[in-house]
């Protein structure tokens, strides 16, 4: 029988994430509610990828909203959408990715390309998709970050399948 999340470790993850955001996403306080450990390993994975990224915060928003439209999840679609305004994308960018088009921006089309091709592939890549990317400009850095970006969002899009989250209204554009 699996033990039930601590009260002390749902409270410490949902006081991180209201310190961090300023609110307690509901995503956050499903995860927590449930399973803490699972929680702070979507903190702190997302963390690290905002710290030590070779994408910018631009780009990085518009691989996870890629990930979460080919997942079809309704919440990170819409929590993204408002990150990639609030991190410089525009409000036709970010609906063009979430109707599933590319963005008029060169270096945006490639990364979404190259985000829904290693979905499609489910990372199968042979030496003529990495000569092409390659080719286009995402090394084997930013494909590894596409690549992570990938695994943590899937994760997150498949709780809120699960759960069936509602949108905080925080991220509604």
């Amino acid at each position: 029988m699996p033990r039930a999340a601590s009260a002390s470790a749902t409270q410490e993850v949902q006081d991180s994430a209201r310190e961090a955001l300023g609110f307690l996403p509901n995503l956050i306080k499903e995860l927590s509610e449930h399973n803490p450990a699972a929680a702070k390993l979507y903190l702190a994975t997302t963390n690290l990828l905002e710290e030590g990224s070779e994408l910018t915060k631009p780009e990085q928003e518009a691989v996870l909203l890629a990930v979460s439209r080919y997942n079809d999840c309704h919440y990170c679609t819409s929590a993204h959408g408002k990150m990639a305004v609030s991190a410089g994308l525009d409000r036709e960018t970010v609906n063009t990715i979430n109707s599933g088009g590319l963005p008029s921006d060169d270096r945006l089309r490639v990364l979404v390309q190259a985000t829904r091709l290693m979905l499609d592939k489910r990372g199968w890549l042979d030496d003529e998709d990495l000569d092409s990317l390659q080719q286009k400009g995402v090394d084997r850095a930013q494909l590894y970050e596409i690549n992570a970006l990938i695994g943590i969002k899937t994760f997150s899009n498949y709780v809120n399948h699960v759960a069936q989250t509602e949108v905080d209204p925080q991220f509604e554009l």
